[in-house]
């Protein structure tokens, strides 16, 4: 692997304990890649790879443009001089020290050069110029991992690492630290590794996908493609589906719905408070597609939608299919009986209407 001077690549090849963990990628050195797949895959290694935790037998590391590893020439950056935020699962703050000392710990790390992430923006960033003088052990589930991500971005990192930091807390409080981590990768330069095994979480916040499965990489590129792509370990779950980015362009007060759109392609869907103009992120769940062969009147569907069928794969069961369709530009999968498939007689390059109800979109 040559240099990349923007850009993260790295080579890890380490024998685990059930598999060997092989990964040689390129992700992109801006935006958010999630790191997805099931439990015990080599996700968390892979993390601790970048960081400097884990000293592999075969690695190279390289991030925009600096190594920080190469095992062929030797060289080794350690990880107290390594530009990396971290946050694990259980936020592992000082508990001897409160929220405020905990973020001045982070930034004396790098006291000596200039800081990418100003105080008074992080405290902004994560909501937390009100928890400063609090101790550790009376914050909440949800206020600790703010924390943890805000000392994070104290060392002024050149990359944050994010290992499954929802994993260790409640539906409610995964909801109250999300829309904090969305802000976070709309509004820093920092590049962003996600580690999940949660779909939602992936749909919400990853621009780029990267597929493991027992050590080894299953697939990766941009999330909308890859989300759609139905060979996938992605393929089984039962929250398959696609995510589109687009645009509100009309808010229906009346109805309390939203028309959204991109790629030349308009959604209703409930109305979430976003200002027109604004930009979402609109995920379509397989499951709620629905097809056929001729446009329908006198239907309570809000959304049909043009477009051809392009794929067709079995599914998890055998009595059902997932079929990906080009709505213009746009990818989308359905999940279909094996039935309807006959009964429509759906093959590859075939025109269909895919419906979508608005209550449905996420």
């Amino acid at each position: 692997m040559g240099v990349a001077e923007e850009g993260i690549r790295l080579l890890c090849r380490q024998p685990l304990a059930e598999f060997l963990l092989d990964v040689a990628v390129t992700l992109p050195g801006r935006g958010c890649t999630a790191v997805f797949g099931p439990s015990g895959a080599g996700k968390s290694t892979l993390l601790r790879f970048i960081a400097g935790l884990e000293r592999v037998e075969a690695g190279q590391l390289w991030v925009n443009g600096q190594c920080w590893q190469d095992a062929q020439t030797g060289r080794w950056v350690p990880p107290h001089q390594r530009a990396v935020g971290y946050v694990f699962q259980d936020g592992r703050l000082f508990a001897h020290l409160n929220v405020g000392e905990n973020l001045r710990y982070g930034m004396r790390r790098v006291a000596s050069a200039p800081h990418r992430v100003a105080w008074e923006q992080i405290l902004d960033l994560l909501g937390i110029e009100s928890l400063l003088s609090r101790a550790i052990s009376t914050l909440s589930g949800g206020e600790r991992q703010r924390v943890a991500i805000a000392r994070a971005l104290a060392v002024s990192p050149e990359i944050l690492l994010l290992d499954e930091p929802l994993a260790a807390v409640d539906l409610l409080r995964k909801q109250e630290i999300l829309p904090y981590l969305e802000r976070l990768h709309r509004e820093m330069q920092i590049p962003m590794l996600f580690v999940s095994h949660a779909p939602d979480e992936v749909a919400r916040l990853a621009d780029h996908l990267l597929l493991l499965q027992r050590g080894q990489v299953v697939g990766q590129g941009a999330l909308t493609e890859t989300l759609a792509q139905l060979q996938s370990p992605l393929a089984l779950a039962e929250e398959k589906g696609v995510v589109w980015q687009m645009v509100v362009a009309e808010r229906a007060e009346q109805w309390h719905l939203c028309r959204m759109q991109g790629e030349g392609v308009s959604l209703w869907s409930r109305d979430g408070g976003v200002a027109v103009g604004e930009s979402v992120r609109v995920r379509i769940l397989a499951r709620d597609v629905g097809l056929s062969l001729q446009r329908q009147e006198h239907t309570s569907i809000q959304n049909q939608l043009l477009g051809r069928v392009s794929a067709i794969a079995d599914d998890s069961h055998p009595g059902l299919v997932l079929l990906q369709l080009r709505i213009g530009a746009l990818p989308l999968v359905a999940r279909l009986t094996r039935r309807s498939l006959v009964q429509l007689g759906l093959q590859v390059d075939a025109q269909v209407w895919a419906q979508v109800k608005a209550v449905a979109l996420l």
